[in-house]
């Protein structure tokens, strides 16, 4: 079962939601940085996983920014299914012990079990799943039925154009790596992870409504409000999934200004936001880092 969900896990990239009509195009200006010197210049683009479609956000300003760029640098490149569902497979299934249910708060348990068929699952099926692999599901299998698209997302609009005007494309992590995050999570953390996720699926649309409508307003303090009351009361998941992220790619920032050229860097959206961010950590460093207007 857990090799079959391979699509739903990396980077909280969702399954496709199929084929919709098409809806009336809705212009967004989510919002653009930009770090430079003389001969180097970095973009730094906050990207949402999934959308639902009918936004037109990939126009103006931002697209002329990535039209200068001669490399495109996300998160992670997508490796193949086949190793994907292996790095799943070996980092998400338990080795052994209880069931998860039996990890749970008994309200929580049943919360899950009753939860699982709304998403044609039977109730058991992540039994032997780890709990970093069971909320990052239950974390993104409602938004499906709420008409978001990974298909829609900012990553493979980027890769498609990167792709169609040959420009190279690189990953600042590796598939291992981005679930080796999650993975490496002390299992208190990642039980309460789970159960707080549970706890939220009631309100798991308004979330992601709320995150949506602030990246497309460009509203950088209103997406660091939300990322930080979502982050509160899990320090360690904080620590372990943005700040100590964000501080590896600073380095690879401060690293890259020393060659010429042009990169757009493309992240989720809540690592560019709020005081632990990107740019915050990029400052630390002596780097100035401007808010593109377009």
């Amino acid at each position: 079962m857990i090799r079959r969900l391979v699509p739903a896990l990396l980077a909280l990239t969702l399954w496709g939601c199929g084929q919709k009509a098409p809806a009336p195009a809705e212009k967004a200006d989510p919002a653009l940085w930009v770090v430079k010197d003389h001969d180097t210049t970095i973009y730094l683009f906050g990207t949402v996983h999934v959308l639902k479609p009918g936004i037109n956000w990939f126009q103006g300003g931002l697209k002329q920014a990535f039209d200068k760029a001669d490399t495109l640098v996300l998160e992670l490149v997508m490796p193949p299914d086949a190793e994907m569902q292996a790095i799943v497979a070996e980092l998400g299934t338990a080795a052994g012990g209880p069931p998860l249910t039996e990890q749970l708060p008994p309200a929580e348990a049943e919360k899950m079990r009753a939860a699982l068929p709304r998403f044609g699952m039977a109730p058991d099926s992540l039994d032997r799943a780890e709990p970093w692999l069971a909320a990052t599901l239950l974390s993104v299998l409602p938004l499906k039925q709420l008409g978001y698209d990974d298909k829609q997302g900012a990553e493979l609009t980027l890769t498609e154009a990167a792709k169609a005007s040959g420009k190279k494309i690189e990953g600042l992590e590796t598939a291992r790596q981005q679930l080796g995050y999650f993975d490496a999570l002390p299992l208190p953390a990642q039980r309460k992870l789970l159960v707080e996720t549970i706890d939220d699926l009631p309100q798991a649309g308004s979330k992601i409504d709320q995150a949506v409508t602030a990246w497309r307003k460009g509203d950088a303090d209103g997406l660091a409000r939300l990322v930080n009351a979502d982050m509160a009361s899990a320090p360690e998941v904080s620590q372990a999934l943005l700040v100590n992220r964000n501080r590896n790619w600073a380095g690879w920032i401060s690293r890259r200004m020393q060659q010429p050229g042009t990169v757009f860097v493309a992240v989720g959206a809540g690592h560019l936001a709020g005081s632990e961010s990107l740019q915050a950590e990029l400052a630390r460093r002596g780097l100035k880092v401007e808010r593109v207007a377009y």
